[in-house]
């Protein structure tokens, strides 16, 4: 893949609305501990970092709207090194949480959050290594 500088250099890169752009960034700095690499305009669209992963949050306009109170239509899982450490973070700095950390078989702990837009995220550390037929899944194409 060519390296551009104006795009982030990951390969899937979620693209979530927001009504206030500013005020997103803001938070997922503070909260989830993103990090700002790229700013568009005023309050446009901006693109931000976390490890070696990607997100653009973008503005309001046209067909473009955040989610609807009570409805999920989407959500966006982040590795971290500390699901407890980081669901703490995120509580200080306003998050909702949905899902207190939570060790499941599969080897993540994890733990779901609603940011002030309606967006949910699932925050998942690492605790074991699981095969998936372990737990029930089925290893596909190789399982990379």
């Amino acid at each position: 893949m060519k390296r551009n500088h104006s795009i982030p250099s990951v390969s899937v890169i979620p693209v979530l609305v927001y009504p206030d752009v500013r005020a997103a960034v803001a938070f997922l700095e503070a909260a989830f501990g993103f990090s700002e690499r790229v700013q568009i305009g005023e309050d446009h669209r901006a693109q931000l970092a976390f490890g070696d992963g990607a997100l653009i949050v973008g503005d309001v306009r046209g067909e473009r709207r955040p989610p609807r109170p009570g409805e999920e239509t989407h959500a966006v899982v982040v590795r971290v090194e500390d699901a407890r450490g980081h669901c703490e973070r995120a509580r200080e700095h306003g998050a909702r949480i949905l899902m207190e950390p939570t060790d499941f078989e599969y080897g993540e702990r994890q733990y779901t959050a609603e940011d002030p837009a309606g967006h949910r995220w699932t925050f998942s550390e690492t605790v074991q290594d699981a095969r998936p037929e372990d737990w029930g899944g089925t290893t596909r194409n190789g399982g990379w």
